[in-house]
């Protein structure tokens, strides 16, 4: 597992989930449902001053939890889970956290209904 913080293209559905991304030149694919969450900022420590009428953003930001696999390897291709900050002012995608390899996606509402 690594923190980082690099930059990458994010391609969204209509409505703002990640559905591909392009990250070290490579494309990846989403494999499984993308989990959203927004997590407290340490803006006391990098923010000496908020500008008049800014706020989005300030306090909070937007995390991506996503489970992609390389698009050209095709389906036997290891799954990785990696976290996504969106920085919704500027509109850029930042890559926080890679976590370990997973054999496979984990499975979304619709493949669990449509296994039972």
């Amino acid at each position: 597992m690594g923190v980082l913080t690099q930059s990458l293209a994010v391609d969204c559905a209509p409505d703002g989930t990640p559905a591909r991304l392009e990250w070290n030149g490579r494309q990846y694919t989403i494999v499984a449902r993308p989990l959203r969450w927004f997590q407290r900022r340490r803006w006391w420590a990098e923010e000496m001053r908020a500008a008049k009428g800014a706020g989005v953003g300030l306090v909070d930001h937007e995390v991506w939890r996503l489970q992609v696999r390389l698009a050209r390897a095709g389906h036997g291709a290891p799954v990785q889970t990696i976290d996504l900050v969106h920085h919704r002012d500027s509109g850029r995608w930042r890559l926080d956290q890679v976590h370990g390899h997973v054999r496979e996606a984990a499975p979304t509402r619709q493949s669990v209904g449509a296994a039972a």
